[in-house]
């Protein structure tokens, strides 16, 4: 190829990806039920975990929460943020 056709863009390095394990669902506690089907929308420690600063619902891939615990999760910040006991929005 003559050089004033070539890509003028510099070439970008190739990393390895980094292995990471599997992570466990901060909903789910030894010895109960695996599913939980109902989250206490009173227990705001748990619930301000799984927000972020602005008070926006984190997701499952960050949380590492199942597809039902995640429901559960968003029901119960919805219930929470309705009787006031959270904000809709972040500090």
């Amino acid at each position: 190829m003559p050089k004033k056709f070539q890509s003028k863009r510099p070439t970008r390095r190739k990393t390895k990806a980094k292995v990471r394990g599997k992570k466990k669902d901060p909903i789910f506690v030894e010895g109960q039920r695996p599913r939980p089907m109902y989250v206490d929308y009173k227990d705001l420690e748990l619930l301000k975990k799984l927000t972020n600063r602005q008070g926006k619902i984190i997701g499952r891939r960050k949380t590492g929460c199942t597809a039902v615990s995640q429901h559960a999760v968003t029901r119960a910040i919805k219930r929470a943020r309705f009787m006031a006991l959270m904000s809709y929005v972040g500090d």
